[in-house]
């Protein structure tokens, strides 16, 4: 199989494992899922879905030569995300609007009812192990590290929303080195660049009002919808656009659903306002301080730039807004 990346380019896929894994109903359902959630109204032309994300993470490890393994936990590391991705953190209580971790949560559970364990079987690999997190350090480590899976959908947003262009991503790639585990670039300056980057990114959208809102907004009409019986707890687990449709049939006859509908859709206009707002929101803040080479040792941008230390601790407590919609 050929798969061609936007950001990786062209690579060949040949081991039956992960060719089974990615024509599995679990993983080719992320095609139908918003990366971002539904961010697409609020900037439109910046779609990208998981399964994108997932194949990137899935390449960028195969690029920079991880175990099989880890290429696989890379692959189905996002199967349990539900429609609009992180959204559901202000759909269901089993989340939290800080930490956007309901995926996390009941990522064991949710893989285990897949075809994924069955195959990993036929293949001899231990299901419990590529479950483990731990086991993975180059696909996943805590903020503010880097990992496979931070890097990756940090330059595909960067370059989908014209951030960067792909000779940038280029010379990123090209600095970055993998050593005892650890995702590291060459030399500082490069290191900052990707940091400063990566903040720009947090504050525009990952973190900034337009995405709280959208979360917020999100998660009122779907929890609405899912308390009126327009739609039940395993439609979430389905598509965007299955979910849309189901909730597109009442929106004639409930002016409520109406409103929080047009709210989600970003049709209503919104600003912040301590003094008189409708909503409080608490949106997950992302920061990184990346190792690299310095003076021949290896450092953290934070070490170097004693600023940086600085704006590491301020960024990395969620953001808070309150916000006022249009009557």
């Amino acid at each position: 199989m050929i798969y061609k990346d936007r950001i990786y380019g062209r690579v060949e896929i040949f081991e039956s494992l992960l060719l089974e894994l990615i024509k599995t109903p679990a993983v080719q359902r992320l095609k139908k899922i918003e990366q971002a959630g539904h961010l697409e109204p609020y900037f439109p032309g910046t779609f990208y879905s998981r399964f994108e994300h997932s194949m990137g993470v899935f390449v960028l490890l195969k690029k920079y030569k991880a175990s099989l393994e880890e290429q696989v936990a890379g692959l189905i590391h996002d199967v349990s995300h539900s429609v609009f991705s992180h959204c559901i953190d202000y759909i269901l209580d089993s989340g939290s609007e800080e930490k956007h971790n309901h995926q996390d949560n009941i990522f064991k559970n949710f893989v285990q009812k897949t075809e994924i364990p069955l195959i990993l079987k036929k293949y001899g690999m231990d299901l419990d192990y590529i479950l483990n997190e731990s086991n993975f350090p180059l696909k996943e480590r805590e903020l503010p590290d880097l990992c496979a899976d931070r890097i990756d959908y940090s330059l595909r947003t960067a370059v989908i929303f014209k951030n960067i262009n792909q000779e940038e991503v280029n010379c990123f790639l090209k600095n970055l080195i993998i050593e005892n585990k650890y995702w590291i670039f060459k030399n500082f300056e490069i290191a900052k660049k990707y940091a400063d980057l990566f903040f720009k990114l947090n504050s525009l959208y990952y973190a900034g009002l337009p995405s709280a809102v959208m979360f917020r907004t999100v998660g009122d009409c779907m929890r609405y919808a899912l308390q009126r019986g327009y739609i039940n707890e395993g439609d979430l687990y389905t598509t965007d656009k299955e979910v849309l449709t189901k909730i597109g049939k009442y929106l004639k006859k409930d002016k409520k659903l109406r409103l929080l509908f047009n709210k989600m859709e970003g049709k209503i206009g919104f600003k912040e306002n301590k003094q008189n707002y409708d909503s409080h929101i608490f949106c997950k803040s992302r920061i990184v301080d990346p190792l690299c080479k310095y003076n021949g040792k290896i450092k953290r941008v934070s070490e170097i730039n004693k600023e940086w230390g600085i704006l590491l601790k301020k960024e990395s407590v969620p953001k808070e807004y309150f916000t006022k919609f249009e009557e």
